[in-house]
């Protein structure tokens, strides 16, 4: 058996020659860091190579995401199919090594990272979800879900903001089987970070109910053993283990210093590396017996087929329960699910009535949670605001973690990350809370979970200027627009309880991108439809009031507008005027429809006005340069909401006004 020395001499090794072949990227980090790798990986951590997506697994997150070649260093050299000339295509078009870890590029790469501290963030949403899941599945005598949670997190992972919400609330729910390794190496891109981050981060993490283990050697072996030791013996609270590393270890000219950080050694600091360290080896190149060193498919694949084994008795002692898990570890809805979302569907139009869209999506969720036990929702303190506790849901907390609620306390931006590590970990239906306005605090890890592609749910109520009181600094203007910039984002902004529950279904049953939902705090009056138009509303955009012949203007509205959109069809009628409302709750979904269902909406002739109390930016691509959105482009004001909607604008009378001026020009322009 090769020196563990050798073994990780040779992520070194592998790290440096990539960054200087790509002459681009981070080795001082996975230099630092490869003795504790070496360790983790070859003597804990638990998973299969030839299935990086075992479901037992042990998580491992690289919130540290710019120092990547440490990770598929890892990768490779353990067995995963990850190809040395993957490793030499290095941040190259294409490759499967891109500049940070990328979800769905790399087996075994869990979740995207490189924005810091979001990897850390989603690590405890990992933890949460593996600690969640093993106490509703768990039995005595059957621990099938029984696995690990840890990442890497440097200095910069420490200073972000989300560091403070997550790890405060990571240690408030106690979770034990999270153990964090901090790389105090006392460098940053600019420099020794003694003159910008001198906090005492021992007594922080002690604060946030951590168990801490200081002052370990980074580079010592042993130290990093005993260090994992004990952190896997404290059950009842999350470990950081702070681990004291040189950046660029065995640079002679650059380690300990910024110049390693995040960019190319250079041929001839490489070359003194290879003789400091001891590798002789060319470049890319790794002798057999270190590969032997490494490879852990035969054990991954022994730890598998051990789980398989506890499973297959699991199933035989448990059979409902082992039925249920291996439903929900495999994504599938529940049987029988089409036919219940069709019947609360039909329940809430036969209940119509105006209410606010929080409140209809508070019952949705009450109604989607009777058939979908995996539901795991949320909010950032404004739980009975946005209305996201539903009637016999039951809360999560250190000492109760089978629930289904949590509060995440005033942290929007870790409750974000928090769900996609949920999300990633499987096994949930996980949304989190706030105001739209508040998507702002959250937008990163929004924005990573379109990247990853994955199914977080976001759940924003007082969607617009007509939350009224709170003013400016909580009515959102711009926000809906911003959301929908986001590629493969959607975004849901229904206009009754019925577009409510068609909005819920919809971010339910997507699984290849998030949804946003955008409620309203006021009361909204019901939409009457027939059958047809309730199924179309899952196109995104339908036909909800039409007229007699080509519509002379079709007016386009979502959400708390949509009702200002049909009465004033109904007076352009009385004054000869054809007008089609058309109801948008998600413009992304209806411009992904194909070009008939558009063009049978939207006809092509005929002008149209857009109605939403938001930004006009987003919709003049939709009327197009004859057409008139009714919008806002400035802040709000702090006023009652029926104020505040009509010094805006947001009237029938002012519609009805906007539409005559565009059938009016346009028949002028017919007549010249």
């Amino acid at each position: 058996m090769p020196a563990r020395r050798d073994l990780a001499n040779a992520i070194r090794a592998l790290s440096m020659d990539a960054v200087q072949q790509a002459n681009s990227g981070h080795p001082g980090m996975p230099m630092g860091m490869a003795d504790i790798a070496e360790v983790l990986w070859n003597d804990y951590l638990r998973h299969n190579p030839a299935n990086p997506d075992w479901p037992d697994r042990d998580r491992f997150v690289l919130s540290n995401g710019h120092g990547s070649m440490l990770l598929y260093s890892l990768l490779h050299l353990t067995g995963y199919a990850l190809p040395l000339d993957e490793i030499k295509r290095f941040r190259q078009l294409h490759s499967m090594t891109p500049g940070h870890p990328e979800y769905g590029y790399t087996p075994g790469v869990e979740t995207t990272t490189g924005p810091l501290g979001q990897g850390l963030a989603n690590a405890v949403g990992m933890a949460l979800a593996e600690k969640t899941l093993a106490a509703r599945f768990n039995r005595d005598g059957h621990e099938v879900i029984d696995h690990w949670t840890y990442a890497f997190a440097g200095d910069g992972c420490l200073m972000e903001g989300i560091s403070h919400e997550a790890c405060s609330l990571a240690g408030t729910l106690g979770l034990g089987k999270l153990v964090v390794f901090y790389d105090d190496n006392g460098i940053s891109i600019d420099g020794p970070v003694e003159g910008w981050f001198t906090d005492d981060t021992p007594t922080r993490f002690a604060a946030y109910n951590w168990h801490v283990v200081p002052d370990v050697d980074g580079h010592d072996p042993a130290a990093v053993r005993a260090a994992i030791e004990a952190a896997r013996a404290e059950t009842d609270r999350p470990s950081i283990i702070c681990c004291k590393t040189v950046i660029g270890w065995g640079s002679p000219n650059k380690q300990g210093k910024e110049e390693s950080h995040g960019a190319a050694l250079g041929d001839d600091e490489i070359a003194l590396v290879r003789e400091t360290i001891g590798w002789s080896h060319a470049p890319f190149e790794v002798p057999e017996e270190i590969y032997a060193g490494w490879d852990a498919r035969t054990a991954g694949a022994d730890r598998e087929a051990d789980w398989n084994a506890r499973m297959a008795a699991y199933r035989k002692a448990c059979p409902e329960l082992a039925a249920e898990l291996d439903r929900r570890l495999a994504g599938e809805l529940p049987e029988g699910w089409a036919e219940h979302a069709e019947q609360l569907l039909e329940r809430t139009d036969e209940a119509a009535e105006k209410v606010a869209t929080r409140k209809a999506s508070q019952a949705a969720i009450g109604g989607f949670a009777d058939a979908l036990p995996e539901l795991l929702g949320g909010s950032a303190d404004l739980t009975g605001s946005n209305n996201t506790r539903w009637k016999g849901a039951t809360d999560i907390d250190r000492r109760h973690a089978d629930g289904g609620y949590l509060y995440y306390g005033v942290r929007e931006f870790a409750m974000s990350a928090i769900v996609n590590g949920i999300v990633l970990h499987g096994g949930f239906k996980p949304f989190g809370g706030t105001f739209l306005m508040f998507s702002e605090y959250a937008r990163n890890a929004v924005r990573m979970s379109a990247l990853m592609k994955i199914p977080s749910i976001f759940v924003y109520t007082h969607d617009s200027i007509g939350l009224g009181e709170d003013g400016p600094t909580h009515q959102a203007v711009e926000q809906l627009a911003t959301l929908r910039l986001i590629p493969r984002m959607e975004v849901w902004r229904p206009c009754d309880a019925v577009e409510t529950v068609a909005a819920w279904r919809r971010a339910l049953e997507r699984t290849d991108g998030p949804v946003a939902l955008a409620f309203s705090r006021q009361g909204l009056p019901p939409q009457q439809r027939d059958a047809d138009q309730k199924t179309a509303i899952a196109r995104g955009g339908y036909v909800l009031v039409d007229c007699d012949g080509e519509p002379d203007v079709t007016l386009i509205a979502t959400g708390s507008e949509v009702h200002l959109a049909t009465g004033a069809a109904e007076r352009l009628a009385a004054d000869g005027i054809q007008a089609r409302v058309v109801s948008m709750p998600c413009l992304d979904r209806f411009e992904a429809q194909d070009r008939a269902w558009q063009d049978a909406v939207l006809p092509r002739g005929g002008r149209r006005v857009a109605i939403e109390a938001g930004v006009t930016g987003g919709w003049r691509g939709v009327v197009g340069p004859e057409g008139a959105v009714v919008g806002i482009d400035t802040f709000g004001e702090s006023a009652p909401s029926g104020d505040v909607m009509a010094h805006f604008g947001f009237t029938v009378d002012h519609v009805v006004e906007t539409a005559r001026n565009v059938v009016g020009e346009a028949r002028t322009a017919e007549n010249a």
